[in-house]
């Protein structure tokens, strides 16, 4: 009977493991805090994390596109009071965001704010306490 118990502790364990290491967000730079201003291109309204998609001027006469990936639907909507149609293709935006440690044009969404001064918050809008974040500006990668 305890040989059972612990086999079955030891399988949820194991299933758990792959969850736990999905959301994971080790991928960002949560120290750092940047800011950039675009144009939304698409919002990926899906499970398991919402994606926008903001075109930012390249400074040569064209844009380059930035992905900022955020929670699931269902918490922005529960606790942060997004819903589908909070942001369009279109929408004049500034992210401020987490940069991903890879350097890549993206990171996790913290504050969206369109050009009228509304915002759209997540659970990273606050920086963790403590955490020593440096506002920049990026420079979109060649």
């Amino acid at each position: 009977m305890i040989r059972r118990a612990l086999l079955f502790t030891a399988l949820l364990i194991a299933a758990a493991v792959p969850a736990v290491a999905h959301h994971s967000y080790s991928m960002f730079d949560q120290t750092k805090s940047l800011t950039l201003a675009g144009t939304v291109r698409a919002v990926e309204w899906a499970n398991p994390h919402v994606w926008v998609w903001v075109d930012v001027d390249d400074g040569k006469g064209g844009t380059t596109p930035w992905g900022f990936e955020t929670n699931a639907p269902s918490e922005l909507v529960r606790f942060f009071g997004w819903t589908k149609s909070s942001l369009s293709a279109g929408d004049k935006v500034t992210v401020d965001y987490a940069p991903l440690r890879s350097g890549r044009n993206g990171g996790a969404l913290r504050t969206l704010t369109f050009a009228d001064g509304r915002t759209l918050k997540t659970p990273r809008t606050n920086p963790p306490p403590g955490s020593p974040a440096t506002v920049v500006s990026p420079t979109p990668a060649k």
